[in-house]
């Protein structure tokens, strides 16, 4: 298929599409006059980039999937690279809901120390 009805097929650009082909994560052959030509399995191997990209994984991250999904696998999170970079995702994420957790508790004391002293003063001027 052509790179249009691939970005269509897909719901996504053509200059998306590019985007991934600059950076190794799709596939594409090239007709003599120059036109990309796509695999219907790149269809699968777009989606699978997308999904990740929007759960926040970087580039370099969604290779091992693509790679994954590229040795006949039915999903890209199936292989141990894959298995991988899953982990330590996961570890970054709950690193950060840790640091998030603090910090709302943090606020959580402040607005009630707040609440506190306004109740307060509120009194004293009864």
């Amino acid at each position: 298929m052509l790179i249009g009805e691939l970005a269509e097929r897909a719901g996504t650009s053509a200059r998306t599409l590019r985007y991934y082909e600059e950076h190794g994560l799709v596939e594409t052959s090239r007709d003599a006059n120059g036109y990309r030509r796509y695999e219907e399995s790149e269809l699968k191997v777009v989606h699978e980039i997308k999904a990740l990209l929007a759960a926040g994984f970087g580039v370099e991250d969604i290779r091992p999937f693509v790679a994954c999904l590229r040795a006949g696998n039915a999903a890209g999170h199936v292989c141990p690279d894959s298995v991988a970079v899953l982990r330590r995702r996961l570890r970054e994420v709950e690193a950060c809901l840790d640091e998030l957790s603090g910090v709302r508790d943090r606020l959580r004391g402040q607005l009630a120390q707040a609440i506190e002293e306004r109740e307060i003063r509120c009194l004293r001027v009864r």
